[in-house]
């Protein structure tokens, strides 16, 4: 163990311990802050304070942010495979608990919603890139759907119109996780790995197919203010 008072000693067992780099710690620290950025201006532009759900939620995002310093340290060298598992598990488990939380308490807002959903596709992102890892590079579109979807909305102006609610969305998602999660455990046989991350490919291009023909056919009405 080393002093806390040196940090040179203190970071180099950090990395000895958990594997990352300054590549990783790099990604970590800036994913991270930008998401607490975007919490903080949200919560004060919403309703001016931090709801039990949206401090669940904005835990769930920070282990998504080690997840994502892994997957990070992971490209220059071998997966941390049981690393990332120890912090995407309980990361799903929070996601299937701020919805009812924030029924619960009655702290519900459209901030809430939307934050909920960009930490669940920024998780995605990070997940599909350690999967990528051992599965193969065709996974990366799963972690990249959120975000093509987003720029192809500033170059279409007809796909930024706002979506009517459906479930299955949460469905979805929750699959894709789960499925991302067996892939990269990978404690079956390599063809379990490769028909989860199939698996997820298909329900998100079901899931943003069936967005974006719904929005196709509104694509002349005129936005409601």
């Amino acid at each position: 163990y080393s002093r806390l008072d040196d940090p040179r000693g203190y970071t180099a067992a950090l990395d000895a311990r958990a594997g990352v780099g300054w590549t990783g710690w790099l990604v970590g620290l800036a994913s991270g802050a930008f998401l607490t950025l975007v919490m903080v201006t949200g919560v004060r532009a919403d309703r001016g304070s931090l709801g039990p759900a949206d401090t669940l939620t904005y835990g769930r995002s920070l282990l998504g942010c080690g997840v994502a310093a892994l997957a990070a340290q992971g490209l220059a060298g071998p997966p941390h495979t049981w690393a990332v598992l120890v912090l995407a598990v309980p990361a799903l488990l929070l996601d299937a608990v701020d919805g009812p939380v924030a029924r619960h308490t009655d702290t519900v807002s459209a901030f809430g919603g939307r934050f909920d959903g960009e930490v669940d596709a920024f998780a995605i992102l990070a997940l599909s890139v350690v999967a990528a890892q051992s599965v193969g590079w065709w996974v990366l579109p799963v972690g990249l759907a959120r975000y093509v979807f987003g720029v192809a909305g500033w170059i279409l102006p007809w796909l930024r119109r706002p979506l009517d609610f459906r479930y299955w969305r949460k469905v979805v998602t929750a699959a894709v996780d789960v499925a991302l999660v067996v892939a990269i455990a990978g404690t079956g046989p390599s063809a379990v790995a490769g028909a989860a991350s199939v698996l997820a490919l298909a329900l998100l291009a079901e899931s943003f197919g069936r967005d974006v023909l719904w929005l196709w056919r509104r694509r002349s009405q005129p936005l409601v203010p």
